[in-house]
């Protein structure tokens, strides 16, 4: 029985001038995957995101996103996929229930529909007493957890996640795995970036790009036992030590 691929990549290249950004990786993402996309800064992490999310335009190769051509139908794959960037993504001056009414509303549920989810949302993210306070007056724990059940608030088959944890403490990180590992038991596939190599043991499989290339990809244990070594953390500073990019 053939396999299920939500993501399907060859090739894919994107250059900026003379500069190659990201050069020809190829790699699958099944269905209901946690796929861990790390590198170090610059490694081209969030350019492919953005292709692959039909926000950029490939320079060359191919890619399959949910069924759909990241060149010909990019604006397809925008509106069934999930995305939360690292740049944080809600409306600070809305309310917490006025930027799930907002983005509700851009992925095109019904007034119901988006009333039922975010009383949902909110009783498990126990933020039922905030829903009318402005989203600056959350902590950022709180204001990431949220970003990341809106992003989620429509269903979609895939949500990718750009650094969801940068700058929150150990317990939040933890609290947001837990939402992201019962995402993916719901049949949700999820394809991080994160810098924190402890949350990469979290991941099915996980991808490391250096320079733009993925030189690694495996399992947590696969990558371990493959370098002789017991950590993620040692995998990838071994890998990363290979970088001759400057950060971007």
């Amino acid at each position: 029985m053939p396999e299920n691929y939500l993501i399907e990549v060859n090739n894919l290249t994107k250059r900026f001038g003379a500069f190659t950004a990201v050069d020809s990786i190829s790699f699958n993402v099944r269905q209901g995957e946690i796929f861990g996309f790390l590198g170090a800064n610059g490694a081209g992490k969030t350019t492919a995101i953005k292709m692959l999310s039909g926000l950029l335009t490939p320079s060359s190769g191919d890619a399959k996103v949910i069924g759909f051509d990241v060149k010909t139908h990019a604006e397809k794959i925008k509106k069934n996929i999930g995305y939360m960037s690292q740049r944080f993504s809600l409306y600070e001056d809305l309310t917490v229930f006025e930027n799930m009414r907002f983005y509700g509303g851009i992925y095109g549920l019904r007034s119901i529909e988006i009333n039922t989810k975010a009383e949902e949302i909110l009783n498990v993210l126990n933020l039922l007493n905030e829903r009318n306070i402005l989203v600056k007056s959350l902590p950022l724990g709180w204001k990431q957890k949220l970003a990341f059940s809106i992003s989620i608030l429509h269903n979609p088959p895939l949500v990718f996640l750009d650094e969801p944890t940068g700058g929150v403490d150990p317990i939040t990180r933890r609290e947001f795995w837990e939402l992201i590992m019962e995402a993916a038991n719901r049949g949700t596939t999820l394809f991080v970036t994160t810098h924190y190599m402890d949350e990469a043991e979290y991941c099915n499989r996980v991808s490391i790009m250096v320079d733009g290339k993925i030189e690694a990809l495996g399992t947590p244990l696969e990558l371990r036992q493959q370098m002789g070594v017991t950590n993620m953390e040692a995998v990838f500073l071994s890998l990363a030590r290979k970088s001759s990019r400057s950060e971007l």
